[in-house]
């Protein structure tokens, strides 16, 4: 199977290069890079229209394009939101490198905006049901504790949505936290919270472009069936050196940018530490003094250009939080490490080879170095993911795009290394590694066909396999929704024996209908696959939930979506509006039987259950992109449910992150030079919850019981909070050279006593009465400081 994969996708490189020659023929090809003139950092999304042929492209992720045409003269208008327009003159007697630098155009505008997109990209772009919030946007937005995070912003989009305060992750259009695939330059994160999800592992001074992609997913993304949340970090500043950073009330940042070897290269490196630890120890008792809880994490990234058609790239990322005191230590954390090389085979064929290493660990256990003790238990956890992926880019004509690829994914996932020593007998209650492999193959096209209409078509085919050494169990089917008994022994397999595979065909669309200049509808279908999957039967993921693969029991979760949008521009794009109605039908999705126990569990296959889903609803978005109050609102009506055997009598149920109504919006006004004030707000409906039906005593203690069986029967109170910043620049300068600023800010501003859950609990003085406990993580307003400086 794998080596009839290897040919396919062998012949559709062949194919496609050979398209070089043959669409080539009396034309010739103008294509480079366009960066920005302040750091070097290449721009993307950035506009480059033909004026004489009424045609163009725009650039890739790396800031390259291209363009064939017939041979002449011609004028090349490269725009970009928030950049000067530039004109470039070009001679096209044969294929022709053209790369310019672009010059920020924000020391010379009357009015401020928040938006670097081209102008009418979200009218004329066949991408639909994707969200870009910019950097600079996101640093003016009120934060907790008045620090930027890139996480709680895109939580304020329409079909974003979280379970409460302080969850790790986010959730997508009905999706849960495991099904969005987050990369850090193409690497993935499998926890991306630092503080049990009060932060993200994201160093805002590190992060170059953003974007969130809901639905419509091109194909050369796969392995997750909800969403794509994409980060790429900055290359480091290739024009001078550079230092930034910020002093706050929960941690402080600091980055170092570079250029070498003569501007050929660049470098940058970023680093943040916490102290809640350091200010709260004067204020502990002697029995805690000792106790550890923050978080560090190190980002960074360097860039050669080899020759003008080659450039390297390798960055990393390690981060860690430690929690714990005395004798007890707890802790998590990510590294990750990619490596790319662009290079262009000519003009037209564009190539992205990135390899990366991912590992996600957790460890739990008591702080005893010595190792005579004789009461002691350590508890090790990780994922480990490696992979090679190719990516190519052929730019046939101005109206013709193609990708295509493949990737090679491996997993290690160990579960649980495990050992406890009680009275100086010890017990290994590990459980086994899994091991897989995941191969993929894509190719798509974008697609012009006339003025008014295009189109992104594409298919990827994705092939996993559960690999050996391993043991696999069956199980005696018991009473349908309980816990099965496994059969023991189980079947042994070797080293790379293949235990179980899967494969899957993916197919992808989209259509863009221009109705004028300024409006247009767009539709969308793509199917997803994922074979990795997180157990967790709590409320909100934790650090200790446990990732494991595919197996003969547990089957790839799989996604259909459908949506159908309307989008327009008012009074010269000052303003956007947009509508999108959704659909997802969701299968092979994971449910556990009463009492699951999902932790150091060898025959945790036992305990699943599996079921299908569905989400549908209508995002409503409206921007303001210029003047010097800009800002979103955002409404989302949607639901999202479940449906299990066994589980609520066999009827649909909401999910535990279903919420029908949310609501948000975001304000920025600059109200002078030095000063921009900012508000953001949100509304949701309560999350569902289980509660009591009846009750019986047991003597003088009140039991509650769920007699109807019936799950999320019920909700917690709705949630609604409104932020408020104000950031100030510095008159003076830092060191007499650099900038500074200083933003405050107030979370949670009418101090509202958001529920994350409720429980019932009998009344301590009338224990026959049962009363209901709303239990808040955050219940105050928190104000904070922030000083911010750059030079």
């Amino acid at each position: 199977m794998i080596n009839k994969l290897l040919k396919t996708w062998l012949c559709v490189c062949l194919i496609c290069i050979s398209l070089t020659s043959s669409f080539g023929q009396g034309k010739q090809t103008v294509s480079g890079y366009v960066k920005d003139a302040s750091n070097g950092e290449g721009l993307i999304g950035v506009s480059v229209y033909v004026r004489e042929a009424e045609t163009g492209v725009v650039t890739n992720s790396y800031g390259f394009y291209s363009i064939t045409l017939p041979a002449g003269d011609y004028t090349l208008v490269y725009t970009y939101m928030g950049y000067q327009k530039t004109k470039q003159s070009v001679a096209l007697t044969s294929d022709k490198t053209v790369s310019i630098e672009m010059k920020d155009e924000s020391n010379e505008l009357a009015e401020v905006t928040i938006s670097t997109k081209k102008d009418d990209e979200n009218v004329k772009s066949i991408e639909m049901s994707v969200n870009k919030v910019e950097m600079k946007t996101i640093k003016k937005m009120p934060a907790l504790f008045g620090e930027v995070d890139l996480v709680r912003s895109i939580q304020l989009l329409p079909g974003v949505t979280t379970v409460g305060e302080g969850a790790s992750g986010f959730n997508v259009r009905g999706g849960d936290v495991s099904q969005n695939l987050v990369l850090l330059d193409e690497a993935p994160v499998y926890n991306s919270s630092h503080l049990f999800g009060f932060f993200s592992v994201f160093n805002p001074d590190a992060v170059k472009d953003v974007k969130l992609i809901k639905g419509g997913i091109p194909a050369q993304y796969g392995g997750r069936i909800s969403s794509i949340l994409d980060v790429r970090m900055k290359e480091g500043n290739s024009k001078k050196r550079e230092i930034n950073g910020g002093l706050g009330t929960i941690f402080s940042r600091l980055t170092y940018e570079q250029p070498f070897a003569e501007g050929k290269g660049s470098f940058i490196v970023a680093g943040r530490r916490s102290y809640i630890d350091v200010l709260a120890k004067p204020f502990l008792n002697k029995d805690l003094r000792d106790s550890k809880f923050y978080f560090y994490d190190l980002t960074g990234k360097v860039n050669y250009q080899l020759g003008d058609k080659d450039t390297f790239y390798a960055s990393g990322y390690f981060g860690k939080d430690v929690f714990g005191g005395g004798d007890f230590a707890f802790g998590w954390g990510n590294a990750t490490a990619t490596a790319r090389w662009n290079h262009i085979f000519s003009s037209k064929l564009f190539m992205n080879l990135t390899g990366f290493y991912s590992n996600y660990d957790y460890s739990l256990g008591q702080n005893v170095n010595d190792d005579s003790a004789t009461d002691k238990f350590d508890w090790k956890s990780k994922i480990i993911s490696t992979s090679i992926k190719p990516d190519f880019t052929y730019y046939l004509t101005p109206n013709n795009q193609i990708t295509f690829g493949g990737q090679y994914i491996r997993y290690d996932s160990r579960p649980g290394t495990a050992t406890a020593i009680s009275e100086g007998e010890e017990t290994n209650i590990s459980q086994e590694p899994r091991y897989g492999d995941e191969w993929a193959l894509y190719a798509g096209n974008e697609q012009k066909l006339t003025d008014r209409i295009s189109l992104q078509y594409g298919i990827r085919y994705s092939y996993f396999r559960s690999l050996g050494p391993g043991t696999e169990y069956d199980f005696i089917p018991g009473k349908k929704g309980e816990r099965e008994t496994p059969v023991i022994p189980g079947r042994e397999y070797g080293k790379g024996d293949v235990i179980k595979s899967y494969g899957n065909w993916e197919p992808r669309f989209a259509v863009n209908f221009g109705l004028s200049s300024s409006t247009s509808l767009k539709a969308s279908y793509n199917r997803t696959s994922q074979y990795l999957h997180l157990l967790s039967n709590t409320a909100a993921s934790s650090p200790l939930d446990v990732w494991t693969l595919s197996s003969s029991r547990i089957a790839p979760e799989k996604a259909d979506q459908v949506a159908l949008g309307w989008f327009s521009n008012f009074k010269e794009n000052t303003y956007e509006a947009s509508v999108e109605v959704y659909y997802k039908k969701l299968y092979n999705q994971i449910d556990y039987v009463p009492g699951s126990e999902l932790l150091l569990n060898s025959f945790v296959e036992g305990d699943l259950l599996s079921g299908k889903g569905r989400a549908y609803g209508a995002e409503f978005y409206v921007k303001k992109n210029k003047g010097k109050l800009t800002g979103w609102m955002s409404y989302t009506l949607s639901r999202t449910e479940r449906l299990v055997e066994t589980i609520n009598n066999d009827e649909w149920f909401p999910a535990r992150f279903d919420k029908p109504h949310n609501f948000t919006a975001v304000a920025i006004y600059e109200l002078k030079k030095r000063l921009s004030l900012s508000a953001n707000f949100t509304f949701a409906t309560g999350t569902p919850a289980t509660f009591p039906t009846t009750r019986y005593s047991v003597g003088d203690i009140p039991v509650g019981e769920n007699y109807s069986g019936a799950r999320n029967n019920s909700r917690i109170p709705a949630y609604h909070r409104l932020d408020l910043a104000a950031t100030l620049k510095s008159k003076k300068k830092l060191f007499g050279v650099g900038e500074g600023e200083w933003v405050f800010s107030v979370y949670n501003a009418y101090n509202r006593r958001n529920a994350f859950s409720v429980y019932t609990r009998a009344n301590p003085d009338t224990p026959l009465r049962t009363e209901a406990i709303r239990y808040s993580v955050i219940g105050s307003f928190i104000p904070a400081i922030t000083y911010n400086f750059k030079f």
